[in-house]
């Protein structure tokens, strides 16, 4: 049965190929000063950059750049942007790039006028803002993470060796958001295929928890499922404009928060990901792939009907004459075999991880309730053992 819930999404989105021509109605919409966020030089290479300057001059606003934005955003760098904003008087938050710069971007919006220090407002004390919010616009180049229509923002703290995660309500969610999947052709394949399984795991965290029969459950075993089909496509065919369309829509559908409505949630993959990902600084959707199957085998006994329905609907895993153990564990042995066909690391040592940082990750791993086993300490060791 579905729960009571509250939908709302402002974010709106402009879709397609010409798409950035929608972004001069936009900056109407705000005032003359405009801090442009991104990260590395790819936005300049790609000619990304240009076009961006060429339209923000146009519209005569004034540009105070803020690049170098990592892919596991830091507390310093939280701190530097933020001061930037508040100095600079911003009235415009522009992120031009992946899930980082989006995430960092709204952590940005929150923490320029913040009265505290973010991290401590924002990450120890998860509270919500309270001082004025700067807008977020978004010109997106990398899929997966669907920060380009929610309230996540995820920020590492390397002093700490804590990657935390704080969900705003839709009033930081970013304004507008212009998604071209022709700006996504350039990326390097493991930026590629990272993003495939972050789109997967979003599904997944919120897929695997509850035992009733619901809509949402229907719609994500068709988003998997055409993930799935269209990462083929693009593995073959970078360039494959309807697949790569296909899975940047999906994409943003997997965590605009649409699909959890009336559900519990999970979030357990992401918990331990990103206590690895503090570790290792290994990008975001290597570190969920490198612990994924390991823990879906862990928790599989305790959720087994839906680890079943999960191989019969979104893997094609054919049940006559099986157990339900035996179907529900050859659909995360065809999800296994996908992730390898695709590229992604199984193991934490792919990714960097070392024996010695096993106690360190599960002391930094937040534990959550939301799915189908509350994990202790010791099963998380467990199942970070199994991750090597």
């Amino acid at each position: 049965m579905l729960g009571n819930f509250t939908y709302c999404n402002p974010t709106k989105l402009y879709f397609g190929e010409n798409s950035l021509e929608n972004l001069s109605g936009e900056l109407k919409n705000y005032g003359k000063n405009i801090l442009f966020v991104y990260g590395g030089g790819s936005v300049k290479k790609s000619g990304l950059y240009d076009e961006i300057i060429k339209i923000l001059k146009e519209n005569g606003k004034n540009v105070t750049e803020l690049p170098g934005v990592m892919p596991n955003p830091t507390a310093e760098k939280l701190r530097e942007g933020a001061k930037l904003a508040k100095e600079t008087e911003a009235d415009l938050i522009l992120a031009v790039g992946g899930g980082s710069v989006c995430d960092y971007s709204k952590a940005v919006s929150v923490s320029a006028h913040c009265g505290d220090d973010p991290w401590e407002k924002f990450y120890v004390r998860y509270e919500e803002p309270t001082d004025k919010i700067i807008p977020v616009g978004v010109v997106l180049t990398m899929v997966g993470t669907g920060s380009e229509m929610n309230g996540g923002a995820v920020i590492t703290n390397h002093e700490l060796k804590i990657k935390a995660g704080h969900v705003f309500d839709e009033r930081v969610f970013p304004k507008f958001a212009i998604l071209n999947p022709r700006l996504t052709f350039t990326l390097p394949k493991e930026q590629m295929v990272a993003g495939f399984f972050d789109i997967l795991n979003h599904i997944t965290e919120q897929y695997f928890s509850g035992t009733d029969d619901n809509t949402s459950d229907y719609i994500m075993e068709g988003l998997m499922k055409s993930l799935i089909h269209s990462s083929y496509k693009a593995l073959k065919n970078p360039e494959d404009y309807e697949a790569r369309s296909n899975i940047m829509w999906t994409a943003t559908w997997a965590l605009n928060t649409f699909v959890a409505k009336g559900k519990t949630e999970d979030w357990m993959v992401h918990m331990i990901g990103h206590a690895v990902g503090a570790f290792t600084n290994a990008t975001h959707g290597m570190a969920l792939s490198a612990v994924a199957i390991p823990y879906y085998r862990f928790v599989m006994p305790f959720g087994l009907s839906k680890f079943k329905r999960f191989a019969i609907n979104v893997w094609g895993v054919d049940s006559e004459g099986k157990s339900d153990k035996e179907i529900a564990s050859e659909g995360l042995l065809a999800m296994e075999t996908w992730m390898t066909e695709m590229g992604l690391p199984l193991s934490l040592r792919e990714i960097g991880a070392t024996e010695d940082m096993i106690e360190g990750i599960a002391n930094a791993t937040f534990l959550l309730d939301g799915g189908y086993k509350k994990l202790t300490k010791e099963e998380v060791i467990e199942i970070l053992k199994n991750a090597f």
